[in-house]
């Protein structure tokens, strides 16, 4: 099986029990540790050499040393899955000398999983251009940008619904500057670039994985067409 295949498999496998454990009403604390857990099994018998970082895991230093990490988030929106939202969703990458080369992101809810192999066709963009931002802490910085290009803002819950709602063509932009984790965007990234999008730091430089901090402050996803635009305005509205 491919890493991509596999990806997809692991992500639609999680979703397909975190809709379970949704459906007990039972609250976010299990659906991570239960999500996590299954993910864990799946890679250690398919991939037993690669070394995993998870937001559910304890971080492993040896993961340093390798050219291949898995990165995965379980449950990216468990505010939103504990309050029956659809709009949570499972990540599931992997790294390959810093880039996020492969991934797959399932949104359960919906029924859709999307994979850096089968990308969507983009839709044609929206004018004005649709800005996802957090639907519970949106950024002053994401408003400023959002004013200045004159964009429809959309409140919304996980990172990977957020992001995936670009590749769909429900939204052009995806703009977040209130800090991140590795584990939050790689796999939405990954299938983001493989749709065609553009995906960076907020100051344009790229996205690199498998670092010694967690820690991914911001990122940008969008049609490429817009790129140059929203970091021209991140530049200029930057606190």
């Amino acid at each position: 099986m491919t890493d991509a295949k596999l990806a997809r498999t692991i992500a639609e496998a999680a979703g397909k029990l975190l809709l379970q454990i949704q459906s007990e009403d039972a609250d976010g604390a299990r659906g991570d540790h239960e999500a996590n857990q299954l993910i864990f099994d799946m890679l250690r018998s398919t991939r037993p050499d690669d070394p995993i970082l998870s937001e559910e895991s304890a971080d492993d230093s040896a993961r340093l040393t390798s050219r291949r990490v898995w990165i995965v988030d379980p449950l990216d929106g468990t505010r939103e899955f504990g309050e029956g939202r659809d709009d949570w969703a499972v990540h599931v990458a992997l790294a390959i000398d810093g880039v996020a080369a492969v991934g797959a992101v399932a949104l359960p809810r919906r029924g859709i999983t999307l994979s850096s192999d089968v990308p969507p066709l983009l839709a044609p963009a929206a004018t004005p251009p649709r800005m996802l931002v957090s639907r519970t802490r949106p950024s002053a910085l994401c408003a400023a940008v959002s004013r200045a290009l004159h964009a429809e803002t959309i409140g919304m819950g996980s990172a990977g619904a957020k992001a995936m709602a670009v590749v769909l063509g429900e939204a052009e932009i995806y703009l977040h500057s209130g800090g991140q984790h590795q584990w939050d965007n790689c796999a939405p990234v990954a299938v983001a670039l493989a749709a065609g999008l553009h995906a960076s730091r907020i100051d344009g430089s790229p996205l690199v994985y498998n670092q010694p901090r967690s820690s991914v402050p911001d990122v940008l996803i969008c049609r490429r067409e817009l790129a140059e635009s929203v970091l021209e305005q991140v530049a200029r509205h930057e606190l």
